[in-house]
């Protein structure tokens, strides 16, 4: 009998849906991970300049890669690095050569290049067509340039370009992450144009940033904005990119136009055989304008030289009430292929698709000797196959007995595959159980009997990370210490696991345990006893967990912490809000989603003579009126109905010109209704991304724009309403530029939707799938003790402030990753000068800067009261 064992090793599921805000990872320049032997060059000037020494921080060699000779305006040196395998890239860091004080050479200026083949170059160039990058303005200085639209590329060749004959030197690291999905290439007809009703302009709906051939009105051979990242508004109208036109996001087609097949064709072709799983398609809904998901899709499979004939079909349910983009999952079946061609059917007269994305696994070749090839950040491909045994039984040939002479090689082999199975299996449990404990442990960090980690599950953590900048506004004459300044992150001690000993490792703690515990947050009321009358923040009372509630809302979080005092047992007859008519609220847009409800934009017809005199509405001049209206959903549990209740009548409190107001309810029927006041601009991280610092271009060019004066302006208004929340002994827990409203007038309202808007869900920490946490401003208190108080609150208040004045164009500590975010809290409660802290923005005023940092103050009785701050920054606006 023959025996012929075939193995098929998969590789795990690919995740798609990058998400290019996290996707910021070194990719290993600067510690090594990427080998000497995959950075070549076009030249190198010595030895000690070759491309091996173009590491980000490094000093070895002479300090960097030099090209030879004097770098002419038309010459195209290069540097290339293999990462050996495909990634999807979004940052690229740049030095010149310091070379300990000696290096006088950078470059000012530099193109990339890049290949997913090694064959075929293609030239980056941004969503505004500009191929020409900034690069570095001294020897030493790190500067950072955001790939938009990010590269997905194998080989990068960097490109220095200079204006002047003169001498280069650069030092680069990559930022990024694995491209799982492994497509290479995708195949569609070209975008349309659409004459919107009301729109005098022409809606362009192509693909702008493709890298493949465009010719005979056909895209082929490329990847563009379907692999971005980046998902489309539910109204294709609105961008999420600064100056670019309207229906950017989407790549959509007419029906009408493509003759009368009503369908779509498109073709995507991988980089090696895979076993599909799904389909994510990323579908407009917008069917008021024509536009819906499609109908159905149908996709053929070509494993090898031909397609098969039997195609994997799959039928939508269209939704005519909910005109909200969203992602369609396709089924795929398991089918094996190494091409795909699917035909989406028309379900209206347009079809638009922002993101396509796959999750499949890879099928590893099998008739080939046993081999194993190293992949830097990548997975080791292993393969075997084993030899027949001959037909001749009479007369036993030499392969016949070598074939028995393997047999105990091949029972070895399967044994240690098993024993390699079972241990991954087991890491895979034990990481899981860990991530449980993980996801209690905010809550259960101060009860005795427990012992978590905030980390995760190994014992070291190294953070690929270029260096912090420096804290002053006025770079250094040169860098004192060549190490990184932030290398590795050490897990909290042994000794740290037990709250006992951790409350006698905090001055604060040490010296008042009961007094430093009552702050709220996820402590357990059994752990202290508090009073009102005990200090934790200068002069504003905390209290106990027993004593504190935390209103849930629609978001399925809280907006604030409050007194229990303030929110007895209530009905629907306790509400003194005036009952508005449901009907006279038309919707206009979702702003957002949660756990138990929705937040939406609505048009409210007669408000203001609903309200009446001494109406909050500010002056409309002719506009309609706009409000949020948080909606709980029908089927809520009676806790969350009852926290929303309860909201309502904290909300109907707040009465201050800074703070988001209470207008009117809906609670005389399901669903329950909240309306609060909106404002024109949205919300403050939205409209500063948008705009530029106030100078002459600006003004030349007619470029929205923002003044110093206006970005103070904002910080007092916004230190003015917490001023007032914290004289009510109410914690927000969520400050930030997305929980900031904006009139026309520049006027801000704190508020609180940020948590329930799909746009700002990367600015909070996931455990198991749900947003919850937003760690990048909260204090180290609150993400490792669980304790969130109006210091908490100052301490997202400096983070806020450095939102500001970086425009909100980047997020803060975007370099690191949640989990190297949650270390640094680490190394703030270790407070051994390891903490990193974020920089000063370039429009900063030192003396703000300084007050940011006392926001971040390590012991929370250093922090200012807002109070303090308000009176602090209200002298540096003009009166």
């Amino acid at each position: 009998m023959h025996l012929f064992l075939l193995l098929i090793l998969q590789l795990p599921a690919a995740i798609g849906q990058i998400d290019p805000e996290h996707c910021r990872y070194a990719l290993g320049m600067e510690d090594g991970r990427i080998p000497n032997e995959d950075l070549t060059a076009s030249s190198r000037w010595y030895e000690t300049t070759g491309p091996q020494y173009a590491r980000l921080n490094s000093e070895d060699g002479d300090g960097a890669w030099c090209p030879e000779g004097q770098l002419e305006p038309s010459d195209s040196q290069y540097l290339q690095i293999d990462l050996r395998r495909l990634t999807f890239l979004t940052l690229f860091g740049t030095q010149g050569r310091y070379a300990r004080g000696l290096g006088k050479e950078f470059a000012t200026h530099y193109r990339l290049n890049y290949s997913r083949d090694g064959q075929l170059w293609k030239s980056w160039k941004n969503r505004l067509g500009k191929e020409v990058l900034d690069g570095n303005k001294d020897t030493y200085g790190i500067f950072s340039n955001d790939l938009k639209p990010p590269i997905i590329a194998r080989f990068v060749r960097v490109i220095p370009v200079t204006r002047l004959s003169s001498t280069v030197c650069m030092r680069v690291e990559l930022y990024g992450c694995p491209w799982d999905d492994g497509l290479l290439s995708y195949s569609a007809p070209e975008g349309q144009l659409m004459m919107a009703p009301g729109n005098p302009s022409v809606i362009s709906l192509n693909d702008s940033t493709y890298d493949g051939v465009h010719e005979k009105r056909k895209l082929s051979g490329g990847l563009g904005q379907l692999t971005d990242g980046v998902t489309g508004r539910d109204d294709f109208l609105a961008i999420r990119q600064y100056n670019v036109w309207q229906g950017y996001d989407y790549l959509g087609w007419r029906n009408d136009t493509q003759g009368t097949q009503g369908y779509v064709e498109m073709e995507f072709v991988f980089d090696r055989l895979r076993n599909f799983t799904s389909m994510k398609v990323h579908s407009n809904n917008m069917y008021t304008r024509g536009v819906k998901i499609f109908s159905s899709v149908s996709c053929w499979f070509k494993p090898s030289l031909s397609w098969e004939p039997e195609p994997v079909s799959f039928s939508t349910i269209l939704d005519d009430r909910n005109p909200s983009a969203r992602y369609v999952t396709v089924p795929l079946s398991r089918r094996a292929a190494r091409s795909l061609r699917c035909r989406f059917y028309y379900a209206d007269v347009w079809m638009m698709f922002s993101e396509i994305s796959f999750q499949s696994d890879i099928i590893l070749p099998t008739q080939q000797p046993l081999m194993g090839t190293s992949v830097p950040g990548g997975h080791r491909d292993i393969t075997m196959t084993t030899t027949p045994k001959s037909d001749n039984t009479a007369a036993p040939s030499a392969s016949s007995s070598s074939d028995e002479g393997n047999t105990p090689i091949l029972i070895g082999c399967l044994v240690t595959i098993i024993l390699l199975l079972v241990i991954i299996i087991f890491l895979i449990l034990w990481c899981q159980c860990v991530c449980k404990v993980l996801e209690k442990a905010p809550r259960q960090i101060l009860d005795e009997e427990v012992t978590v980690r905030l980390s995760s599950c190994s014992d070291t953590i190294i953070l690929q990370t270029p260096p912090v900048p420096p804290r002053s506004r006025h770079p250094p004459a040169g860098p004192t210490n060549t190490d990184p300044h932030y290398e590795r992150v050490f897990l909290l001690d042994p000794q740290y696991q037990n709250p006992a000993v951790l409350r006698n490792k905090l001055p604060e703690l040490s010296q008042s345990a009961e007094a430093s515990a009552c702050g709220g947050g996820y402590a357990k009321p059994d752990v202290t006893q508090c009073t009102p009358h005990q200090s934790f923040n200068n002069n504003a009372p905390h209290y106990a967990e027993t004593d504190i509630v935390r209103l849930q809302g629609v978001t399925g979080s809280n907006m604030y912490a409050v007194p229990a005092l303030t929110v007895d047992s209530l009905t629907r007859k306790d509400i003194s809000a005036a009952e508005f008519p449901r009907h006279q609220l038309i919707f206009r847009e979702k702003l957002g989603e949660g756990q138990f409800g929705e937040v939406h934009l609505c048009e409210a017809e007669g408000l203001p003579e609903f309200l009446g005199e001494g109406s909050p509405l500010p002056d409309r001049d002719g506009h309609s009126v706009l409000v949020a209206v948080k909606q709980l959903r029908a089927d809520a549990t009676s806790q969350a109905r009852n926290d929303f209740l309860k909201e309502i009548k904290i909300m109907s409190r707040l009465d201050d010109p800074n703070i988001i107001r209470l207008l009117c309810v809906c609670v005389s029927s399901d669903p329950l209704c909240m309306v609060t006041e909106y404002m024109e601009n949205g919300d403050l991280n939205m409209f500063l991304c948008q705009r530029e610092i106030e100078s002459t271009l600006t003004h030349a060019n007619n470029i929205p724009s923002v003044s110093l004066s206006d970005l103070l302006h904002m910080a007092v208004q916004i230190s003015s309403g917490m001023k007032y929340l914290a004289s009510l002994n109410f914690v927000h827990r969520d400050l930030a530029t997305r929980n900031c409203l904006l009139d026309r007038r520049l006027t801000i309202k704190i508020a609180d939707f940020g948590m329930s808007r799909n746009l700002y869900s990367s600015d909070y920490y996931r455990i198991q799938g749900r947003a919850v946490l937003p760690i990048r401003w909260m204090a180290w208190e609150s993400i490792l003790l669980g304790k969130f108080t109006t210091a908490s609150d100052v301490w997202a208040f400096g983070v806020t402030l450095w939102e500001i004045f970086t425009l909100c164009k980047e997020q803060p500590y975007s370099l690191l990753s949640d989990e190297q975010v949650i270390e640094n809290s680490g190394e703030f409660f270790r407070n051994q000068g390891r903490q990193i802290f974020l920089y000063a923005p370039p429009l900063c005023p030192p003396s703000l800067f300084e007050l940011m940092m006392r926001c971040w103050s390590r012991n929370i009785t250093d922090r200012p009261t807002f109070e303090g701050l308000y009176q602090a920054l209200r002298p540096h606006v003009n009166q």
